[in-house]
């Protein structure tokens, strides 16, 4: 008799709601009266400060890209790592792709991201800080020097969770819109044809920063993290959202502290302020990102919006196909700039 060993993932069946009911499920927002103006002050704060981007060529043998090793400031000044990879030779400002990076995923290897410039688009890599230290395939570089105050739980998630404003993803968030700024002044760059991108926590990030940035032309959001967190903790037993469910569970007093600090992080928020156009991606067996939080976003979503359903897909989601996918939008997008 053989035994098969199936790891936890590999098979989830359809835990959500039918798709006929994730088309149309638009729940009410938690957002904080002050909601706007914490971003207005947060973002003009930080660009008060910190050296321009620097973007020191990286010795490959690339015959076709040119790689620069990337560095810019941050929240806080901080120095935020990153790649930028540009087509060889190309004639005159490229759109560009801001690419923000998932969960515990560091920067990587510049071959990692060669789609784009082989799509004739400049790509700029946005490190997240802290992040990369313990994936061997995509290691970082880029440490997060702010000390959060307060207990957390393993982890991210709750780094500075009892106040908005020494919350882990207010830094985060701030670095994203600030690498937008960087490349929209690099002379190689069309500033008016910058698209933000990424996946699960990459998605997160490119959602809040295609709101919060009034120079971003498009986005593309493949099940994205950090939205909806109210249901996705309820639903989902696994990391990172489990994350704050561990805080909370030796941390009883505290739940509606939590959840106050994170309406201001909170993707449907960011989404109901998004009007660019946007291509989302959502996986219907995903039990990291459940395909509710995505639905919800994507239905608050103001801007001209396409979302790709993947039926028999967990977190990984349309992974090389829903890539074509984007290229393919991207290209119908702009070619009718």
């Amino acid at each position: 008799m053989s035994l098969i060993l199936l790891q936890v993932g590999d098979l989830v069946p359809l835990f959500d709601m039918p798709l006929e009911q994730l088309r149309g499920y638009l729940p009410d927002r938690d957002e904080p009266a002050d909601f706007d103006a914490f971003w207005s002050r947060t973002l003009a704060e930080a660009r008060e400060s910190g050296p321009a981007a620097e973007y020191v060529p990286y010795d490959l043998p690339f015959a076709a890209v040119d790689v620069f090793d990337v560095s810019f400031a941050g929240w806080g000044g901080h120095r935020i790592n990153g790649w930028f990879l540009l087509p060889k030779g190309a004639d005159g400002p490229v759109p560009c792709v801001a690419h923000y990076i998932g969960y515990s995923g560091g920067r990587g290897f510049p071959k990692d991201h060669l789609m784009w410039p082989a799509a004739g688009y400049a790509v700029f890599v946005m490190e997240t800080r802290g992040h990369g230290g313990g994936n061997v395939g995509s290691p970082g570089t880029t440490g997060d020097p702010h000390g959060s105050a307060g207990p957390q739980a393993p982890g991210m998630m709750t780094r500075g969770i009892l106040d908005p404003g020494d919350y882990y993803y207010r830094r985060v968030f701030t670095d994203a819109v600030r690498a937008v700024d960087a490349v929209s002044e690099h002379p190689a760059v069309d500033a008016g044809r910058i698209i933000v991108s990424g996946g699960s926590q990459g998605g997160g990030i490119a959602q809040a920063t295609a709101a919060l940035h009034p120079s971003v032309r498009a986005a593309l959001i493949d099940v994205p993290f950090l939205t909806h967190f109210r249901r996705a903790v309820e639903i989902t037993g696994r990391d990172p959202y489990q994350e704050l469910v561990r805080f909370l569970a030796t941390r009883r007093d505290t739940a509606d502290q939590v959840f106050r600090t994170l309406s201001y992080f909170d993707g449907l928020n960011f989404a109901a302020r998004g009007r660019v156009p946007a291509l989302y991606s959502v996986a219907l067996m995903d039990d990291v990102c459940p395909p509710s939080t995505v639905f919800a976003a994507y239905n608050h979503w103001q801007g001209p919006k396409e979302i790709t359903v993947w039926p028999w897909n967990n977190h990984e989601g349309g992974g090389g196909f829903q890539s074509e996918e984007q290229l393919r939008y991207l290209h119908k997008l702009l070619s009718e700039d």
